[in-house]
């Protein structure tokens, strides 16, 4: 037989897994009558958990929006999943207050089984991660007020400090917000500019709301143009080589941001702009497939520097 408290926490569980749940069906589950399903959703109401009923024959229950959550209770695998989606957070310094990611943490090894805390300790020893970039200051309110104007459609009033460390205001619509390669970057239209731009969010020191909305471009891509933008960035020497492969093993190989490729008869051809011709050098080195170097020259020159190098170490 249930006991009072385990029917509390039952009505509590099954309406934190549905978005609402009828008082005939509250009742069918937990083999009790309608009355005193009402009777302990009054007991759960007088405990500060915010439920609310909908009107009607059934008297619908769901649990409205509080000031606080309502106690949450979760399985060992949703609590293995929280812990590791916090450690993700927390190595990739993704905008969030450390104090906060700790705390959960704490929070959730303070109330698991043994079993599942040896399970959850282990993974925080045995995981390591990979990150790109240094850390960057990046005040978790920036990504906040972002995330709730792309929601909205609603421009910004931004004061953005360039990579050359001059300052600006500008007006902004921001479309998204892509975390790559270490950094955080704004996608979207500056009426400054009155062109689409890439902003890094740890230069933006100042941002605030407007009265000012915009419609969102239909099908526009985020992730996709900060590849776009990456790949076409000026660059002192442009290359174009031909890679004699399929467009798959490509992709395999080399990321979205290293360039523009044209799938040909020949093969694929690889196009980007680079300050420094040596890193793309020594990438072609570990290519498995062919390449033709059709230019710069200075980049073939560089190859054959490296032939020789290696030619006079093996003879060594």
């Amino acid at each position: 037989m249930y006991s009072p408290t385990t029917r509390l926490l039952t009505i509590l569980e099954l309406l934190q897994s549905h978005r609402q749940l009828s008082g005939s069906q509250l009742a069918s589950r937990l083999e009790i009558s309608p009355r005193s399903i009402r009777r302990y959703i009054v007991m759960l109401q007088d405990m500060g958990i915010p439920i609310e009923a909908e009107r009607g024959p059934d008297g619908a229950y769901y649990l409205g929006r509080g000031v606080k959550l309502p106690p949450l209770m979760i399985n060992n695998q949703e609590a293995s999943a929280l812990v590791l989606g916090l450690l993700v957070l927390q190595a990739f310094h993704f905008p969030v207050e450390l104090v906060a990611i700790e705390g959960a943490l704490a929070k959730l090894e303070r109330v698991m089984p043994e079993a599942l805390l040896e399970q959850v300790r282990a993974l925080q020893a045995a995981l390591s991660f990979n990150v790109v970039a240094s850390p960057t200051t990046l005040q978790p309110s920036i990504v906040a007020r972002l995330s709730l104007a792309v929601h909205k459609c609603q421009s910004l009033s931004m004061r953005y400090m360039s990579l050359s460390g001059t300052e600006s205001t500008r007006l902004f619509d921001a479309y998204g917000i892509v975390y790559y390669q270490g950094f955080w970057y704004a996608v979207g239209f500056c009426h400054t500019r009155r062109d689409l731009r890439t902003f890094r969010l740890d230069r933006i020191s100042e941002l605030q709301a407007t009265d000012h909305t915009f419609d969102q471009p239909e099908g526009f891509d985020p992730i996709q143009h900060v590849h776009n933008a990456f790949a076409t960035m000026p660059g002192q020497y442009p290359v174009e080589i031909l890679l004699e492969t399929s467009m798959s093993h490509v992709q395999q190989v080399l990321p979205p941001a290293a360039g523009s490729f044209e799938a040909t008869p020949a093969g694929i051809l690889w196009r980007r702009e680079v300050a420094d011709l040596w890193p793309t050098a020594l990438l072609l080195l570990k290519f498995d497939f062919p390449v033709i170097i059709r230019q710069p020259p200075e980049l073939r020159t560089i190859m054959q520097q490296l032939a020789a190098k290696a030619l006079r170490l093996s003879e060594e």
